[in-house]
């Protein structure tokens, strides 16, 4: 049975896109509990699996069942667009303690065995002294596992954001729904949610939603937060396929030396918007050269730039797609 999000007027006036490197942490760390279901994460997976070996992250992985309840208060939505991880931890540790009861015992008894257990009995009978161990527990997990990779991943992210804003502009927001994912839909004021077990339905109320996009949600799309919390969707990020892998080489040889192939290269790289640091780092060259290749290609025409969030994201015009998308390059 699909789970039914049910708005009133005013909850689409209150719907907003927002990033969240606390939710992206405790994603990572179920990522690693669970790495079988998340194969585009497979290179960053060999990559942390030592580093996260010293973790002790048996904590977390208790509160994160295969399906049904997750702890609310480990990744509220995030206050604002742009809230930093520090942020957004500081307001985990001021959660008052006796709000986190029944969260924890909704999750325990989701996880088999969890509830009855010495770990889960010690999380129930202390809820102040556990809510400082798991907050600390995510702050390692942070340093360890996604602080290094967070300007690319905040890249992809803010990138899809821009995408899906304009998209809303386009086209409205029940079609929007449906582009974020074939699990969402949307009929008579409400939004269904298929595949996701536990509660059938919940009424905004004119809270509105939070959309979330996220490099390791992938494949599933996610929903939650019971009231004090702002509900939200949770939604796998566009682009997240060549996130750990080196692009190929799809500059053609007469575009490289109409532009020269450093240049060439920066405007076939931007499938999507991105960054001067996401594309210096895609493409191994120094910030300094991606900058001046970007300024040189939007005076040409072939690129548009504007601000959003931390960066300047740039994406290409029609002419700029004329010559770096396949269908449109002449034959070499």
């Amino acid at each position: 049975m699909p789970f039914h999000l049910h708005f009133e007027e005013k909850d689409l006036l209150r719907c907003r896109f927002a990033v969240s490197p606390l939710w992206e942490t405790q994603a990572a760390v179920r990522t690693l509990l669970r790495p079988g279901q998340h194969g585009y994460h497979h290179p960053w997976l060999r990559r942390v699996r030592s580093a996260a070996a010293g973790l002790g992250l048996g904590p977390l992985w208790l509160l994160m069942p295969e399906s049904g309840h997750n702890p609310d208060f480990l990744c509220p939505p995030p206050i604002g667009p742009y809230a930093s991880f520090e942020e957004e931890i500081a307001g985990v540790r001021a959660i008052d303690p006796s709000l986190i009861h029944e969260d924890l015992a909704l999750t325990l008894a989701d996880r088999p065995g969890a509830l009855d257990s010495p770990a889960g009995r010690a999380m129930l009978a202390d809820p102040a002294r556990t809510l400082r161990e798991l907050a600390a527990l995510m702050e390692q997990a942070w340093q360890v596992l996604v602080e290094p990779d967070w300007p690319r991943l905040r890249a992809l992210l803010e990138a899809d954001i821009a995408y899906h804003s304009r998209r809303l502009a386009e086209v409205g927001f029940a079609r929007l729904l449906g582009e974020l994912s074939p699990q969402l839909s949307w009929t008579d004021s409400t939004l269904s949610l298929i595949g996701m077990k536990g509660r059938h339905s919940r009424v905004l109320g004119g809270q509105g939603l939070v959309l979330m996009p996220s490099v390791f949600a992938w494949p599933n799309v996610v929903s939650g937060y019971e009231p004090p919390w702002q509900p939200a969707v949770i939604y796998p990020a566009r682009g997240i396929g060549s996130l750990w892998t080196a692009p190929a080489d799809r500059t053609p040889q007469t575009l490289a030396r109409l532009l020269g192939r450093a240049r060439a290269d920066v405007l076939c790289a931007l499938d999507e918007p991105a960054g001067t640091s996401t594309l210096a780092h895609r493409l191994g060259l120094a910030l300094s050269s991606v900058s001046e290749h970007l300024s040189v290609l939007r005076a040409a025409g072939l690129l548009t730039s504007r601000r959003y969030g931390h960066q300047v994201l740039y994406e290409r015009t029609p002419l700029g797609i004329a010559l770096a998308v396949p269908e449109h390059r002449p034959q070499e």
